[in-house]
Protein backbone atom coordinates (compact mmCIF):
# COMPACT_ATOMS: atom_id res chain seq x y z
CA UNK A 1 0.00 0.00 0.00
CA UNK A 2 1.02 3.70 -1.13
CA UNK A 3 1.66 5.66 2.28
CA UNK A 4 0.33 8.96 2.12
CA UNK A 5 3.93 10.50 2.30
CA UNK A 6 5.28 7.83 0.40
CA UNK A 7 7.56 6.35 2.37
CA UNK A 8 7.92 2.07 2.14
CA UNK A 9 6.77 0.38 5.49
CA UNK A 10 9.71 -0.16 6.70
CA UNK A 11 10.92 3.55 6.38
CA UNK A 12 11.37 5.91 9.13
CA UNK A 13 10.10 9.64 8.79
CA UNK A 14 13.01 12.26 8.23
CA UNK A 15 14.79 12.19 11.21
CA UNK A 16 16.89 15.32 13.04
CA UNK A 17 17.93 15.78 16.41
CA UNK A 18 19.25 19.12 16.80
CA UNK A 19 21.49 19.09 20.57
CA UNK A 20 22.19 22.35 22.81
CA UNK A 21 19.14 24.67 21.76
CA UNK A 22 18.75 25.83 25.25
CA UNK A 23 21.26 27.51 26.70
CA UNK A 24 20.63 27.14 30.33
CA UNK A 25 19.49 23.43 30.41
CA UNK A 26 22.41 21.07 31.57
CA UNK A 27 20.65 18.86 28.12
CA UNK A 28 18.95 20.13 25.63
CA UNK A 29 17.67 19.11 21.91
CA UNK A 30 15.06 19.22 19.59
CA UNK A 31 14.20 16.51 17.90
CA UNK A 32 12.09 16.41 14.92
CA UNK A 33 10.54 13.25 13.33
CA UNK A 34 8.57 14.19 9.88
CA UNK A 35 6.27 16.92 11.08
CA UNK A 36 6.43 15.81 14.79
CA UNK A 37 8.57 18.02 16.86
CA UNK A 38 9.53 17.96 20.04
CA UNK A 39 11.76 20.18 22.62
CA UNK A 40 13.76 18.11 25.61
CA UNK A 41 15.75 19.66 28.27
CA UNK A 42 17.12 17.95 30.82
CA UNK A 43 17.61 19.34 34.41
CA UNK A 44 20.23 18.76 37.28
CA UNK A 45 18.42 19.54 40.09
CA UNK A 46 20.02 19.38 43.99
CA UNK A 47 17.26 17.30 45.58
CA UNK A 48 15.98 13.78 45.94
CA UNK A 49 11.98 12.49 46.29
CA UNK A 50 11.25 11.46 49.88
CA UNK A 51 11.86 7.76 49.37
CA UNK A 52 15.29 8.26 48.70
CA UNK A 53 16.33 11.18 51.07
CA UNK A 54 19.28 10.28 53.51
CA UNK A 55 20.88 7.70 50.63
CA UNK A 56 23.32 8.20 48.29
CA UNK A 57 21.27 7.22 44.96
CA UNK A 58 20.10 9.92 42.39
CA UNK A 59 16.60 9.49 40.84
CA UNK A 60 15.91 10.13 37.01
CA UNK A 61 12.11 11.31 36.55
CA UNK A 62 10.32 13.16 33.48
CA UNK A 63 7.25 15.41 32.66
CA UNK A 64 6.03 15.48 29.32
CA UNK A 65 3.20 18.06 27.84
CA UNK A 66 1.58 18.72 24.79
CA UNK A 67 1.80 22.69 23.49
CA UNK A 68 -1.51 24.15 23.49
CA UNK A 69 -1.40 24.41 19.29
CA UNK A 70 0.71 21.62 18.75
CA UNK A 71 -2.15 19.72 17.17
CA UNK A 72 -5.17 20.98 14.25
CA UNK A 73 -6.84 22.64 17.12
CA UNK A 74 -5.78 24.66 20.39
CA UNK A 75 -5.93 22.32 23.17
CA UNK A 76 -5.97 24.20 26.90
CA UNK A 77 -2.95 23.88 29.08
CA UNK A 78 -2.69 21.64 32.23
CA UNK A 79 -2.53 24.59 34.75
CA UNK A 80 -6.38 25.01 33.15
CA UNK A 81 -7.48 21.74 32.77
CA UNK A 82 -5.21 19.72 35.02
CA UNK A 83 -2.60 16.57 33.94
CA UNK A 84 -5.16 13.75 31.76
CA UNK A 85 -4.03 10.08 32.17
CA UNK A 86 -2.22 10.05 28.77
CA UNK A 87 0.20 12.97 29.99
CA UNK A 88 0.82 10.87 33.00
CA UNK A 89 1.10 7.59 31.43
CA UNK A 90 3.81 8.68 28.79
CA UNK A 91 5.59 10.71 31.49
CA UNK A 92 6.22 7.81 33.47
CA UNK A 93 6.92 5.77 30.39
CA UNK A 94 9.48 8.76 29.64
CA UNK A 95 11.18 8.33 33.21
CA UNK A 96 11.08 4.39 33.41
CA UNK A 97 13.04 3.73 30.35
CA UNK A 98 15.89 6.06 31.49
CA UNK A 99 16.23 4.80 35.24
CA UNK A 100 16.30 1.65 33.45
CA UNK A 101 19.26 2.29 31.68
CA UNK A 102 20.89 4.67 34.55
CA UNK A 103 22.99 4.11 37.40
CA UNK A 104 21.22 5.93 39.88
CA UNK A 105 23.70 5.08 42.65
CA UNK A 106 26.48 6.44 40.47
CA UNK A 107 25.34 9.81 39.82
CA UNK A 108 25.25 11.04 43.59
CA UNK A 109 21.97 12.44 45.82
CA UNK A 110 20.52 14.41 42.84
CA UNK A 111 17.25 14.42 40.37
CA UNK A 112 17.64 14.79 36.86
CA UNK A 113 14.35 16.09 35.45
CA UNK A 114 13.25 15.52 31.79
CA UNK A 115 10.94 17.43 30.37
CA UNK A 116 9.29 16.77 27.00
CA UNK A 117 7.36 19.49 25.45
CA UNK A 118 5.21 18.77 22.23
CA UNK A 119 5.24 21.69 20.16
CA UNK A 120 4.29 20.30 17.35
CA UNK A 121 2.07 16.60 16.63
CA UNK A 122 2.17 14.02 13.80
CA UNK A 123 2.21 11.04 15.79
CA UNK A 124 5.24 8.96 17.70
CA UNK A 125 5.16 12.08 20.27
CA UNK A 126 5.83 9.65 22.79
CA UNK A 127 8.51 7.62 20.95
CA UNK A 128 10.31 10.88 19.79
CA UNK A 129 10.42 12.27 23.46
CA UNK A 130 12.00 9.25 24.83
CA UNK A 131 15.07 9.57 21.86
CA UNK A 132 15.68 12.64 22.50
CA UNK A 133 15.47 12.55 26.33
CA UNK A 134 18.31 10.40 26.12
CA UNK A 135 20.40 12.38 24.18
CA UNK A 136 19.79 15.46 26.71
CA UNK A 137 20.68 12.46 29.50
CA UNK A 138 23.77 11.85 28.01
CA UNK A 139 24.67 15.36 27.88
CA UNK A 140 23.75 16.00 31.71
CA UNK A 141 25.72 12.97 33.41
CA UNK A 142 28.61 14.56 30.69
CA UNK A 143 27.94 17.68 32.88
CA UNK A 144 28.06 15.60 36.23
CA UNK A 145 31.19 14.05 35.24
CA UNK A 146 32.79 17.35 34.50
CA UNK A 147 31.04 19.67 37.14
CA UNK A 148 29.95 17.14 40.01
CA UNK A 149 33.02 14.72 40.34
CA UNK A 150 31.02 11.97 39.03
CA UNK A 151 33.42 9.25 38.25
CA UNK A 152 31.97 6.67 35.91
CA UNK A 153 29.65 6.89 32.93
CA UNK A 154 26.44 6.49 34.92
CA UNK A 155 24.28 4.95 31.43
CA UNK A 156 24.45 1.48 30.21
CA UNK A 157 23.76 1.33 26.76
CA UNK A 158 21.60 3.86 24.66
CA UNK A 159 17.93 4.00 24.39
CA UNK A 160 15.39 4.88 21.66
CA UNK A 161 11.61 3.97 20.57
CA UNK A 162 9.53 4.06 17.71
CA UNK A 163 5.74 3.70 16.82
CA UNK A 164 4.54 0.88 14.66
CA UNK A 165 1.51 -1.41 13.67
CA UNK A 166 -0.49 -2.71 10.95
CA UNK A 167 -2.59 -0.51 8.65
CA UNK A 168 -5.08 -2.01 6.30
CA UNK A 169 -3.41 -5.19 7.16
CA UNK A 170 0.20 -3.89 6.07
CA UNK A 171 2.69 -3.85 9.05
CA UNK A 172 4.22 0.13 9.07
CA UNK A 173 6.81 1.60 10.86
CA UNK A 174 7.02 5.54 12.32
CA UNK A 175 3.09 5.84 12.05
CA UNK A 176 2.17 9.80 11.33
CA UNK A 177 -1.07 10.97 12.55
CA UNK A 178 -3.02 9.88 9.51
CA UNK A 179 -2.08 6.23 9.85
CA UNK A 180 -2.29 5.66 13.64
CA UNK A 181 -5.87 7.45 13.49
CA UNK A 182 -6.92 4.37 11.62
CA UNK A 183 -4.58 1.98 12.51
CA UNK A 184 -5.99 -1.99 13.07
CA UNK A 185 -2.97 -2.29 15.81
CA UNK A 186 -1.01 0.48 16.96
CA UNK A 187 2.01 -0.62 19.21
CA UNK A 188 5.49 1.45 20.62
CA UNK A 189 8.13 -0.06 21.26
CA UNK A 190 10.89 1.27 23.57
CA UNK A 191 14.50 -0.66 22.88
CA UNK A 192 18.18 -0.67 24.51
CA UNK A 193 21.23 0.09 22.10
CA UNK A 194 21.97 -3.62 23.35
CA UNK A 195 19.21 -5.13 21.37
CA UNK A 196 17.06 -5.60 24.92
CA UNK A 197 13.18 -4.07 25.13
CA UNK A 198 12.21 -1.96 27.90
CA UNK A 199 8.90 -1.52 27.09
CA UNK A 200 6.18 -2.88 24.24
CA UNK A 201 2.88 -0.88 24.26
CA UNK A 202 0.72 -2.98 21.81
CA UNK A 203 -3.45 -2.06 21.26
CA UNK A 204 -5.85 -3.50 18.35
CA UNK A 205 -7.62 -0.83 18.05
CA UNK A 206 -9.97 -3.12 15.42
CA UNK A 207 -9.12 -6.91 14.93
CA UNK A 208 -6.59 -9.00 17.12
CA UNK A 209 -3.15 -9.27 15.77
CA UNK A 210 -1.22 -12.72 14.90
CA UNK A 211 1.98 -13.62 16.54
CA UNK A 212 3.30 -13.19 12.95
CA UNK A 213 1.88 -9.93 13.13
CA UNK A 214 3.51 -9.30 16.49
CA UNK A 215 6.91 -10.68 15.55
CA UNK A 216 7.26 -8.98 12.69
CA UNK A 217 5.90 -5.65 14.30
CA UNK A 218 9.00 -6.08 16.89
CA UNK A 219 11.33 -6.92 14.31
CA UNK A 220 10.51 -3.67 12.18
CA UNK A 221 11.14 -1.69 15.55
CA UNK A 222 14.76 -2.82 15.98
CA UNK A 223 15.10 -1.58 12.79
CA UNK A 224 13.75 1.32 13.54
CA UNK A 225 15.50 2.31 16.26
CA UNK A 226 18.80 0.96 15.04
CA UNK A 227 18.72 3.67 12.64
CA UNK A 228 17.87 5.88 15.46
CA UNK A 229 20.86 4.96 17.92
CA UNK A 230 23.27 5.66 14.75
CA UNK A 231 21.89 9.06 14.72
CA UNK A 232 21.96 9.69 18.52
CA UNK A 233 25.49 8.80 18.25
CA UNK A 234 26.35 11.04 15.42
CA UNK A 235 24.59 14.26 17.23
CA UNK A 236 26.76 13.46 19.86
Amino acid sequence: MLRQDGRDNDELRNCRITRNINKYAEGSCLITLGNTRVHCTASVEDYQPGFLRNTDQGWVTAEYAMLPRATSERTRRAADRGISGRTHEIQRLIGRSMRAITNLDGIGPITVKLDCDVLQADGGTRTASITGAWVCLADACRWLMNNRGVKRWPLAVQVAAISVGVVSGEVMLDLAYAEDSRAGTDMNIVMTGDGRLIEVQGTAEGAPFTDTQLMDMVSLGRRGCETLFALQREVL
